[in-house]
Parts: structure tokens; C-alpha cells; sequence
């Protein structure tokens, strides 16, 4: 349950359902397998992962939501080997060519004839709503998955105002900033990996690992025109991290100062050990977003965004 990436949004509506509330809303499209002829199927499942379990994990002023998604493996090769046979097959029966649109018309019909004997494959989607912050949490890398999870989130309660959680000032130039020599993130230390990118060719890269990110081969990279997208960045809170140039967290690791703290709660159950984790995971991220995001000149400033406007115009 503790999680490793981190994409980040912030609402701008309060988000206003209470546990209870938001738990009726998710029951109303729990988690169901695909069906015969269905290539994806997502839906809500315990974050405990116990069928007799809430919907909502709430405490610490959060609430733990779980997107389950079932997607049925049917590789491109197999379809063609079947389409390429049948093809074959007209050809031989019918002594003719088959021309482009029939050759669609037979990869659908294959694809329906495969699908119910399709193997599948299912992972979780773990997020949380931040109610005192007002931020939503999502345990992914990837921001086509984040959206999936939204867009999944906004077809079940109607309405969820968020935008993705920026700081004030561009995330990449400040992380080249930094390692040109400036002075580095309050509250932050620099690892030893990064990801340079050229500003004006954009398939020019250069990843550095285990290295002095701040010394003259990493600074003659920066003057020669290249810019820092990715940054391991160490918290003096205890969490490790790769930051990207959109500010979402990858590979996050919590030292052993934050999980000792487990060993002094007592817990009888998977659901206690579940509810232990859930509270001092909340309570430490609680401190290390703002602290990133004040690494980053603070929280967007000014008035309403376009984005803002836009998801505002979308949610009235």
C-alpha cells in the first residue's frame, strides 16, 4: 500500500462528500470482470482488498480509493496469424484477392471470435483524497493512468475539479539551476541521478547515474545548451525520490526513520497493519508536498488559471 509514485493534483472546488458519502457513490460501480466481448473493464474494489470491506479507507483527514482494471491480452501477432489464414483461405476457395476493406471487416471478425478466449490481466489503482489540503494523490508514474483513474472518479460522482498540482516557478529550470552551481532546494539535498535534455533537439539525452551531479561534466552539459529533466532529490524528512520536469514523483522511497515508527503500533489484523500504514504514510506526505512544492517557489500564484477556468466552466 505505501507508495512509490506520486501524481499530484489539486482541487479547485472543495471537495465536499464525506467517507459515507462517497462509499454510496463508489458501490454504485464496483469492479466487475470483462465480459465476453469487452477489451477493458474498470471499476471500485476494497483498498483493503477484502469484499466485505468500505470502498473508502478513511482516516488522518483522507480517504483511500482503489480503481481495479481488467484488460484482455490479445496480441497484434496472434490477430494477424488469423487474419493473414483467412485471407488465405478466401483465396484458395474463392480464387480472388481480397482488397483493404474486407481485410478490415476480417480483423474485426477475428478480434470478436478471439476475445472470449482471451487471457486477462488486472492491476489496482491506489489514490487518495487529501480533505485538509485539498489534494488528490495517485500512486502512479503515469500521467495516462492518472487520468484514467480521474475520468473513472468523474463518471462515478459527477463532478472532480482538479488540475494537476504545479509550483510557481518552471520545475526544470529550477532543477538546472540548481546543479549549474546556484544555490540548491531548501530542505532538499542532491542525489547522485539525473536526466539531461538538449534544448533544441530533443532526442539529444544524457542520464547520469551514481555521479557528482554537481560537478564540472554534469555544468558543462548545462552550458552547452541542455536542460535537467529529471533530478534525484533527497528530503531531509526522510523520503527519496527522482522528481520529473512536471513534477511527478518516481521510485519514492521512505527511510528507516519513518518505518521504525511501526513498530510501536500494535496491531491484531491485516486491517489494523492496513489502517497504521494508511495514517503515518497521510501524516508524513502532509509535510514533504509542501515542502517540494516550496522547493519549487511556492504554490502557483495569481488568479484564476485557464485550466482552472476551463474545468470550472466544465464542472457548473
Amino acid at each position: 500500500m505505501w507508495f512509490k509514485n506520486l501524481n499530484l493534483y489539486r482541487f479547485t472546488k472543495p471537495f465536499a462528500l464525506s467517507p459515507e458519502e462517497l462509499d454510496a457513490k463508489l458501490t454504485e460501480k464496483p469492479f466487475t470482470g470483462c465480459g465476453s466481448q469487452d477489451m477493458v473493464s474498470l471499476g471500485w474494489v476494497s483498498p483493503l482488498g477484502q469484499e466485505d470491506s468500505p470502498l473508502v479507507h478513511a482516516g488522518n483527514g483522507c480517504m483511500m480509493l482503489c480503481l481495479q482494471r481488467q484488460e484482455k491480452v490479445l496480441p497484434g501477432a496472434v490477430v494477424n496469424e488469423f487474419v493473414q489464414e483467412k485471407i488465405a483461405e478466401i483465396k484458395e476457395q474463392e480464387g480472388r484477392n481480397v482488397g483493404r476493406k474486407e481485410k478490415t471487416d476480417i480483423k474485426e471478425q477475428m478480434i470478436f471470435e478471439l476475445l472470449p478466449r482471451a487471457f486477462t490481466r488486472s492491476r489496482k489503482l491506489f489514490a487518495y483524497i487529501d480533505t485538509r489540503q485539498q489534494l488528490l494523490i495517485i500512486n502512479s508514474s503515469s500521467t495516462k493512468a492518472a487520468e484514467e483513474f480521474i475520468v473513472t472518479l468523474r463518471d462515478t460522482i459527477d463532478t472532480v475539479p482538479v488540475i494537476p498540482l504545479k509550483p510557481h516557478n518552471d520545475v526544470s529550470q529550477c532543477m538546472t539551476r540548481w546543479l549549474s552551481g546556484s544555490e540548491g532546494p531548501t530542505q532538499f539535498a542532491i542525489g547522485g541521478e539525473c536526466e539531461l535534455q538538449d534544448r533544441s533537439d530533443t532526442a539529444a539525452v544524457v542520464k547520469c547515474k551514481n555521479l557528482d551531479l554537481q560537478g564540472s561534466e554534469i555544468k558543462s552539459h548545462i552550458d552547452n545548451g541542455m536542460m535537467v529533466k529529471k533530478l534525484e532529490l533527497n528530503w531531509t524528512g526522510g523520503i527519496e525520490f527522482i522528481a520529473d520536469e512536471n513534477l511527478t514523483i518516481k521510485r519514492l522511497r521512505f527511510d528507516d526513520l519513518i518505518m521504525d515508527q511501526l513498530q510501536d503500533v500494535n496491531t491484531e489484523s491485516a486491517a489494523d497493519q492496513f489502517d497504521a500504514d494508511f495514517t503515518l504514510m497521510t501524516a508524513e506526505f502532509e509535510k514533504f508536498i509542501p515542502a517540494l512544492v516550496e522547493a519549487f517557489g511556492g504554490p502557483e500564484s495569481g488568479g484564476q488559471t485557464r485550466e482552472e477556468t476551463v474545468v470550472a466552466s466544465a464542472e457548473a
